[in-house]
């Protein structure tokens, strides 16, 4: 497409197929983007902010550019701090801030559901990329009587800036817990999660519990921009590497990256996908410094003829893999605890193949603070 004329920041949504978001939106500018069509449901200018902050806005789950051209931030002052704001709000007095919107991110065939939150917390609860929010759900611990429910923390899906770019909102990506009854088959409601069962069934105004932001180990060696960045996800785990990957390729911002960000990604099917829309642009604009590969376990088979996950994705491309490592890259896993195993056993059969060990590989990429970890 050809560059925007608008000086405005489009925020826009898909309309098609993919995503329905049986949404009504008034004064709805259409413009086209490749062979889709896009409805803008919020155009403004980040000068006059503060003359729109009284209105109502809806943003989107998977914002498209209009070019390749980067956009404006605000406010400025969020790429100041030197170090990341840690346990603002805690657990005995937390934030209260508003639901904006959720949405539904992935298609019929995926299973279960997993929706894109987007809160808005008015500036008050600062965060940086790779950080975590608690929320509390309402109501009362059925293992406290008279006590609130536990804090349950939850991988920021957005950059520090959110997806309206003004540092007001913040985004989470949020599967919905159901359990099954092993006898019957049928779904078990009243061992459904609580938080995540509350999240996804809000609606836009409705009030939620925060704290926060929590943790250090994800961030982003924002002091060398020349860094390499590997990131394993399975599932919601991709939450954390959607705020990186916005703030590399979409947001123009004092952190200038000139490394390669390579995203494997660990879903059942193509309708499990998330922010695929995003992860494909940036691969078009970007093909030097991003790549972005698949492990569909329902859909793929793998050299040994068994489903495909990512470990198996991590030993098809071990040779680069290790040599980015052995240059300093960064490594990250986000995703179900489970994840792991799998993933150290083969990358320590991988080592060994190398003539490398394993446990002095990992401890020296430990010492060198390139490992980084957050599973659930």
């Amino acid at each position: 497409m050809a560059q925007s004329t608008v000086s405005q920041v489009s925020v826009a949504v898909p309309v098609g197929n993919d995503i329905s978001l049986r949404r009504s939106v008034a004064n709805r500018n259409i413009i086209s983007f490749g062979n889709k069509s896009w409805a803008s449901t919020l155009a403004f200018d980040l000068k006059s902010r503060n003359a729109q902050k009284n209105k109502p806005y809806i943003v989107c789950l998977s914002v498209q550019q209009a070019s390749k051209s980067k956009i404006a931030v605000s406010p400025l002052e969020l790429e100041i701090a030197k170090e990341p704001p840690l346990n603002t709000f805690k657990p005995k007095e937390p934030y209260t801030a508003t639901i904006v919107s959720v949405e539904r991110l992935v298609g019929p065939k995926a299973p279960g559901e997993t929706c894109h939150i987007v809160i808005d917390h008015g500036g008050n609860v600062p965060y940086w990329e790779g950080q975590s929010y608690g929320v509390i759900p309402p109501g009362e611990n059925p293992k406290k009587p008279g006590s609130p429910h536990n804090v349950r923390l939850y991988s920021i899906a957005s950059s520090r800036y959110g997806d309206s770019f003004d540092g007001k909102t913040t985004s989470l990506c949020v599967r919905r817990a159901v359990y099954y009854d092993t006898e019957t088959g049928k779904e078990d409601p009243s061992k459904s999660g609580v938080c995540s069962n509350f999240l996804c069934n809000c609606k836009p105004g409705d009030k939620v519990q925060i704290t926060g932001p929590s943790g250090k180990i994800m961030l982003l060696p924002e002091d060398n921009p020349n860094a390499n960045h590997i990131m394993i996800a399975t599932g919601t785990g991709v939450a954390p590497f959607r705020g990186y990957l916005r703030r590399m390729f979409m947001e123009d911002v004092t952190f200038k990256f000139k490394g390669l960000a390579w995203l494997f990604l660990g879903v059942a099917n193509k309708d499990s996908l998330l922010y695929d829309d995003e992860f494909t642009k940036y691969l078009k604009d970007y093909p030097d410094q991003f790549r972005y590969d698949l492990a569909l376990s329902r859909e793929q088979k793998n050299k040994s003829g068994g489903k495909m996950y990512v470990q198996d994705k991590i030993e098809e491309y071990s040779d680069e893999i290790f040599k980015l490592l052995d240059d300093g890259a960064h490594i990250y896993f986000c995703g179900l605890r489970g994840m792991m195993p799998g993933i150290q056993e083969t990358l320590k059969r991988v080592a060994e193949q190398r003539g490398e060990n394993w446990d002095e590989k990992l401890s020296q990429l430990k010492k060198n603070k390139q490992w980084h970890v957050e599973v659930y």
